[in-house]
């Protein structure tokens, strides 16, 4: 044992490099080391990188800190930051961890088998140069200004410059009370974390500008959640991410010195203050647009102005990102978007199954403010609420022009994504009719957005020796991604009590102000009308005529995917070269697994009954969205309880490789009984 280790310590310059590749290619089933001792030794062999990671909390220098020490929840004026730590939870344990994301902050995986790791990132301990704090910012929700909001559940730990001289904020979600709590406990759930965790570094793998995630913990501390809001609440166990980005400054930091609302009659607690305001535009723009500061530094009309030109075109270029992958983001308050244009703040979201424009990820957004389709026009809002706040800087005057790039911006990104999702080299002035009419088919047949678009691979250019067979293989897949009438059914089925919707289109009819001071939502009501509607036309269609017209629908389209493939084709003297690298392109630009509702809920119900190798697996499977195959053998299986087993046995199949502990298939649409599935 002891040569064992000693010529692997020698061997390799990293401990990382060094454990990995030595034990991914031991032999086990010969005897050679057993498990327990490969897990001693690669302990034995952790650095304790995280004793000694590299701090330099620059903007708890560059900003104005809250002068009250003590942490109870209050207005904070004239600050940006209060100095507050965690607070400690019992036995907290790693559920998993990202070794891509940990490796910005330089910890090595050897690091993360240690009890130490789980302390650590669990707020228990503070790691050596690390400044604890919670940062105070305001935001528009819903539509509404609501005065001061803040980290009420994370925990600013500190920045950390990597070995690539890279700036790194850390922090901490769910660690516990702040001064901006509110009426809340600082706390996050084990189904909210693994939620956040999971899906942060699946955007980082589909190519998205994100905040990472680099470790989800658990714990023995329990908090009470009324998890459907219908007085039946229980006990859940305190959770919390390590979440890592440049910076976590928002819009809404910038929204703590707004005036009096007029709607509201909220405030921003640093009003008045444009010392302050001008202090963090510097530190923003300094620190995170050093171009744009290097180059008008000496002209601070001429800065501020590329540098709200430049959070605009960012913006606009990471919402065309969200739509080309059918992602939602669901509270897109202006305290949800980053100063940086980074996607930040996983609480409800949500990546679309059955194409629908009017996606509403989130459960509680009654109005359907932030549906799928209203995206970009929202975030372009937020740009403008961001042009308000920093007016004390630069008149609105200024900025309101500029904003008027988002459109262009928004359009131009979103094309070239679509072109290459189609595998369209040439730039067509009618290319922008082709996407509306495939989103426009799949919205009529309830077909499945990712695996549609996945599927336009299977088509070879015109010319190609096998064009007719891939054309109706293309077809028949098409098909079978189209939902059941069963489905479509189920999908425009109200949601409203019969009796309290018929109430409320009365209320609506008579007088809608009273109905919005009941606290109704008039927009909801609507929607559930529209549904109704759309229930009448379906109410006597059958099976054989829902196939036959979506057959029609998806024959209408090929015909013009086919001339415009053929437009592509022209000129070409190596089709089957062009193609490969068509096709190559396509099926990088075309998950073939997203994190769907269905897959994370699987994930969460095994680790609330003790088991986290679905979340680790699931992490696998986002960590390669372009890939036909995942290799699952990083991932030590534990055994299946009797439920898993008995779920297996009626799915007719537990291939570990390709299907989760359920029997489903990662890249399959959820079942019909999961299509309820909702979050708030």
């Amino acid at each position: 044992m002891f040569r064992l280790f000693s010529s692997l310590y020698k061997q390799y310059t990293t401990i990382g490099h060094r454990i990995n590749i030595y034990f991914n290619g031991l032999n086990r089933s010969a005897g050679q080391i057993s498990s327990g001792n490969i897990k001693s030794i690669r302990r034995f062999l952790s650095s304790g990188v995280m004793e000694s990671l590299n701090f330099d909390n620059l903007v708890l220098r560059s900003l104005p800190i809250d002068n009250e020490k003590e942490n109870f929840v209050r207005q904070v004026s004239g600050a940006c930051f209060s100095k507050i730590s965690p607070t400690p939870v019992e036995n907290p344990v790693t559920v998993a961890y990202s070794t891509p994301a940990l490796q910005l902050l330089d910890i090595p995986e050897t690091d993360t088998l240690t009890k130490e790791f789980a302390e650590y990132f669990s707020g228990n301990k503070i790691l050596q140069g690390s400044e604890t704090a919670a940062h105070c910012y305001c935001g528009h929700q819903f539509g509404y200004f609501s005065g001061q909001l803040g980290d009420g559940a994370a925990i600013y730990l500190g920045e950390i410059i990597n070995k690539k001289k890279e700036r790194w904020e850390i922090q901490l979600k769910g660690a516990g009370l702040t001064p901006y709590s509110r009426t809340a406990d600082g706390r996050k759930v084990l189904r909210s974390t693994i939620r956040e965790f999971l899906c942060s570094e699946a955007m980082h793998h589909l190519g998205i500008p994100t905040t990472r995630a680099g470790s989800c913990v658990t714990s023995d501390s329990m908090v009470v959640r009324d998890i459907f809001y219908d007085g039946h609440p229980i006990h859940e166990k305190c959770s919390i991410v390590l979440r890592i980005a440049p910076t976590f400054l928002r819009f809404g930091s910038f929204e703590i010195f707004k005036p009096v609302d007029s709607q509201t009659g909220r405030k921003g607690p640093s009003v008045g203050r444009n010392d302050i305001l001008t202090q963090m535009l510097e530190y923003t723009i300094k620190t995170f647009y050093t171009e744009i500061y290097d180059a008008h530094k000496d002209d601070l009309k001429k800065m501020y102005q590329e540098f709200y030109r430049d959070i605009t075109h960012r913006t606009a270029r990471l919402v065309a990102e969200w739509q080309c992958i059918g992602w939602c983001h669901g509270v897109l308050n202006t305290d949800n978007m980053s100063i940086v244009g980074v996607t930040i703040d996983y609480g409800p979201y949500g990546f679309m199954d059955r194409y629908d424009p009017g996606f509403i990820c989130n459960n509680s957004d009654d109005g359907g403010r932030y549906t799928y389709e209203k995206q970009p026009e929202i975030c372009k809002w937020n740009l403008k609420k961001l042009g308000e706040a920093i007016q004390g800087a630069i008149p609105v005057s200024e900025t309101e022009p500029i904003l008027e790039d988002f459109d262009a911006v928004f359009e131009q990104h979103y094309m070239e994504k679509m072109r290459k999702k189609f595998g369209l080299n040439k730039e067509l002035p009618n290319d922008k009719d082709l996407v509306d009419s495939f989103l426009a088919t799949m919205h009529k047949t309830g077909a499945d957005f990712t695996n549609s678009f996945r599927s336009l691979s299977k088509l070879s250019l015109p010319g190609s020796a096998d064009f007719d067979y891939k054309l109706e293989l293309l077809k028949r897949r098409l098909l079978e991604q189209c939902c059941t009438l069963e489905q479509l059914k189920k999908t425009y089925a109200p949601r409203m009590d019969p009796r309290q919707l018929s109430m409320m289109v009365s209320m609506l009819q008579m007088n809608p102000d009273l109905l919005n001071m009941l606290g109704g939502s008039a927009k909801a009501v609507m929607v559930e009308i529209k549904n109704l509607e759309k229930l009448k036309e379906i109410k006597d269609l059958t099976d054989a005529e829902k196939k036959g017209n979506d057959d029609k629908e998806w024959t209408e389209w090929l015909e013009k995917y086919v001339a415009r493939l053929k437009v592509e084709a022209e000129g070409i003297e190596s089709i089957e070269e062009v193609n490969r690298a068509r096709v190559e392109m396509m099926d990088s630009c075309n998950p073939k697994f997203i994190l769907r509702n269905y897959i994370a809920q699987n994930a969460i119900e095994a680790a609330e009954r003790g088991d986290f190798t679905e979340v680790k697996r699931v992490l696998t499977l986002l960590e390669n969205p372009f890939s036909d195959s995942i290799d699952f053998s990083e991932v030590e299986p534990q055994p299946l309880s009797q439920d898993q087993e008995a779920s297996c046995s009626v799915a007719s199949t537990c291939e570990r490789p390709a299907k989760s502990f359920t029997g489903i298939a990662y890249d399959s649409p959820p079942p019909d009984s999961l299509l309820d599935l909702r979050v708030t």
